[in-house]
């Protein structure tokens, strides 16, 4: 019960940050603060809780060459998909972007199934058909609409969809051999290196706002990044990562949305609505599949009979 209390308490935490963060990551940007230096920021928030986390570890890393690569990859993998992320903020909004990145779990399922042959029952297949079917729902732009315009927005949600995706794919990996917190610091390491190509990316030639709303307000957002990410590495050693990965993914959303409508005043398309619900629901359908079919396992692995009857 202790050890439940505890994954749940840092998947809580975790929804929290990453929902609120997601409701207010669009403020420095309005403030006049460019997105690629808004990357800096986050890459240089994710020190302080890199810090955290080596201190819980005693300051102890996995060197081995599989570590490092693992680590890195899904550093950078995780780093890409943040970088493009802000440029998709600054042509659609919060409350229709996020949604779709809910749905990074199809991508790590049809991965699991592809390259490490796992299986996923009917339910698995039905809520990656009903993901499908809310991407074209949250992809309907209302006529006359002047927050978004063509759809560029939706190909660079894509790229961070994927990357995150894979991402969750590589940790499976990675979770098996390495320490959390060396996942996290390598993480870290990997969005630090790509600072230099977001300042490239910087058109430092027009106005940036470096007062207190921009890379101030910036870090105090990106920040609540940093430690969401931590609080998910930990709630993954706790817990089933079949279970928090759909509640993780599913419930940043909800809160996020109900935020950013708080905030920005907007009501979205009854069609839009309809697909947030349709990619929460195929959130906790992916979820409860894999949960059944990792209890089917279990069983069979107790008792190899029992499955072998249930299944005539």
């Amino acid at each position: 019960m202790q050890k439940t209390r505890t994954w749940m308490s840092f998947v809580m935490i975790h929804v929290v940050f990453m929902g609120a963060w997601g409701a207010l990551i669009e403020l420095p940007e309005k403030n006049g603060f460019p997105a690629t230096l808004g990357y800096v920021v986050w890459a240089l928030t994710m020190i302080p809780a890199t810090i955290v986390a080596l201190v819980i570890n005693k300051w102890k890393l996995d060197f081995d060459k599989k570590s490092v690569f693992l680590g890195c990859m899904a550093g950078f993998l995780g780093a890409i998909g943040q970088l493009v992320l802000f440029f998709t903020l600054r042509i659609a909004p919060a409350y229709i972007v996020f949604p779709i990145l809910s749905l990074t779990p199809v991508v790590t399922i049809l991965l699991a199934v592809l390259f490490l042959k796992e299986r996923t029952g009917l339910t698995g297949w039905l809520g990656i058909g009903i993901a499908v079917l809310a991407i074209l729902l949250l992809s309907y732009i209302p006529t006359g609409s002047s927050t978004t315009s063509g759809y560029l927005w939706i190909l660079l949600t894509i790229i961070p969809l994927v990357a995150w995706g894979a991402q969750g794919f590589v940790m499976r990996f990675a979770n098996s051999t390495m320490k959390a917190e060396s996942i996290f610091f390598y993480m870290a390491v990997s969005s630090v290196a790509l600072i230099p190509i977001a300042l490239w990316m910087t058109d430092f030639s027009k106005p940036i706002n470096y007062g207190l709303n921009g890379p101030y307000l910036a870090a105090g957002i990106q920040i609540l990044n940093a430690f969401g990410a931590l609080c998910l590495v930990y709630a993954f050693r706790y817990g089933k990562a079949i279970i928090i990965a759909p509640m993780t993914t599913a419930l940043s959303p909800v809160l996020t949305v109900i935020l950013s409508l708080i905030i920005y005043q907007v009501i979205p398309h009854p069609l839009i609505v309809g697909g947030i619900l349709l990619a929460i629901l195929s959130a906790l359908l992916m979820g409860n599949a894999e949960t059944k079919m990792e209890k089917k396992n279990n069983l069979k692995a107790v008792n190899p009979a029992i499955i072998t009857e249930i299944e005539s």
